[in-house]
């Protein structure tokens, strides 16, 4: 078999995505999409459930993980230098980003200066929120993934749609369809079950680890107090990731420190039973710096702002940031279950990208300005967050900065000029309760408003409205001498 061809940087960037219910719209109509969704989902809740209540102090470390959390966040400054204190003098080079163009330049110019031309990652959110894959193939360097979904994604010119699963759109002959007509040495006869193609993954995956000189990963905790960065995974991918290459390059949002290891006790009991639903991770790597003889002989840790300074400066919109991406919420939420995550938008879907991207990014866009309302408000995503960040209230918060900041149809701006005028007057508030009251036989049937004609067919299009009452309360109440009558 020819060998396949490299990975396409051009799908997997978010640029120019639709906002949430145009996307959304289309990702509902896949009947396909929303049964894949639905039995991952389900399956993943289950058994999430199931390894939580094996705890009887699940809501002390659910508090205690809060509570560390914030703390960070209160001293982020001190911390993040202990950490650049402590990675440093084991050996380790730290560089800092502001935002993501600071970040792909960075980590683009280390893999140029080892004269490399292809790398290995670790799944990592950071560098999808960064789009260095696609930085990186600018500057003429593939990156290769080597986490089994993150694989498939790339290997079908896709997005990722789950923070911990993110070919969870795709069932297993999807994946053995995009394995024969895109993986380097897959077999002819490939099939669909699982074991064949972890194999076929795992033979194309072995030769990338054995060549590569440099890996790229990101980090899911680092500990200020030892300079000791840690990463979770189930494959085993990142540990050879991790270890075989000469050079390793870390990418991490600066709000992952934590102050000890006392304090990460709590993250490896949380994060676990959050995700994949198991008591102990399957595989934790952690290193400090670097050592002779063992591991990559340079170390670079490029912490990564963008946006996250501006998001801590929100008194509500910060608990964000105590985020460990367990991927909890995504399972539990009904939007999510139905829509799936290319409908956010963001490398971060479900009910956590709903409130994080619009403040990393800003709500400059319609995408942004419209995840704050992809939701129910259902409540769902707060109870299963296993460090007790209150989404919903967050969400509402950030509906009201979309108001003020976000982009405004002009329509909705000279309507609600219009409403300020009327609801500041009292003969124009009669006047238009006259109005509404004799247009309700045109407008309605049946006592509803099925359809309202030109623009205003958008607020009807999903929801259906009572017709106005024959009379207002001021004019009852006038006529019935003050409800006595």
């Amino acid at each position: 078999m020819s060998a396949a061809p490299p990975p396409s940087p051009a799908m997997p960037t978010y640029l120019g995505m639709p906002a949430f219910p145009d996307a959304a719209r289309r990702a509902v109509a896949d009947e396909r999409l929303r049964a894949n969704l639905r039995h991952a989902t389900t399956t993943i809740r289950g058994r999430r459930a199931g390894a939580v209540a094996e705890l009887d102090d699940w809501d002390a470390l659910r508090e205690a993980g809060k509570q560390i959390k914030d703390h960070v966040l209160a001293n982020l400054g001190h911390y993040l230098r202990l950490l650049e204190e402590n990675v440093t003098a084991a050996g380790g080079t730290v560089h800092w980003a502001r935002d993501a163009g600071e970040a792909n330049r960075i980590v683009a110019d280390l893999v140029k200066a080892t004269g490399e031309t292809e790398v290995v990652k670790v799944k990592s959110m950071a560098t999808q929120e960064i789009g260095l894959n696609e930085a990186l193939a600018e500057e003429g360097v593939t990156a290769y993934e080597t986490d089994l979904a993150e694989l498939i994604v790339q290997l079908g010119d896709d997005r990722p749609s789950h923070i911990l699963v993110p070919a969870i759109h795709r069932n297993r002959s999807d994946i053995r369809d995009i394995f024969l007509a895109r993986m380097d040495g897959a077999p002819r006869d490939l099939t669909d079950e699982p074991a064949a193609l972890a194999e076929a993954a795992r033979r194309h995956l072995r030769a990338k680890f054995l060549s590569a000189k440099v890996g790229i990963s990101g980090v899911n905790f680092a500990v200020a107090d030892t300079g000791t960065l840690v990463v979770l995974e189930s494959e085993g991918n990142g540990r050879m990731c991790l270890t075989l290459p000469e050079t390793l390059i870390s990418v991490m949002g600066v709000e992952k420190v934590v102050p000890s290891w006392r304090d990460l006790e709590v993250f490896l009991q949380l994060l676990p039973r959050s995700s994949t639903a198991e008591r102990m991770n399957p595989y934790t790597s952690t290193w400090t710096g670097t050592h002779p003889g063992d591991g990559p002989r340079d170390f670079h840790l490029v912490l990564l702002d963008n946006g996250r300074t501006a998001t801590l400066a929100d008194e509500v919109g910060r608990q964000a940031l105590r985020c460990i991406r367990c991927s909890a919420c995504l399972n539990v939420c009904p939007v999510y279950q139905r829509a799936g995550g290319h409908a956010y938008g963001s490398p971060y879907p479900g009910p956590i990208g709903a409130i994080l991207s619009p403040q990393i990014r800003g709500i400059g866009s319609d995408v942004d300005a419209s995840l704050p309302y992809a939701s129910t408000l259902c409540g769902a995503c707060f109870d299963a967050c296993p460090v007790a960040i209150d989404i919903p209230e967050v969400l509402v918060h950030l509906r009201a900065r979309a108001v003020e900041d976000g982009p405004r149809h002009p329509l909705e701006r000279a309507s609600m000029t219009a409403a300020g005028w009327v609801l500041r007057s009292p003969a124009l508030l009669r006047a238009a309760q006259r109005a509404a009251s004799a247009s309700r036989r045109v407008v309605g049937r049946g006592g509803r408003i099925g359809r309202l004609p030109g623009p205003l067919r958008a607020w009807t299009a999903t929801r259906d409205a009572p017709v106005p009452p024959p009379e207002s309360f001021r004019r009852w109440w006038r006529r019935t001498d003050g409800g006595r009558a």
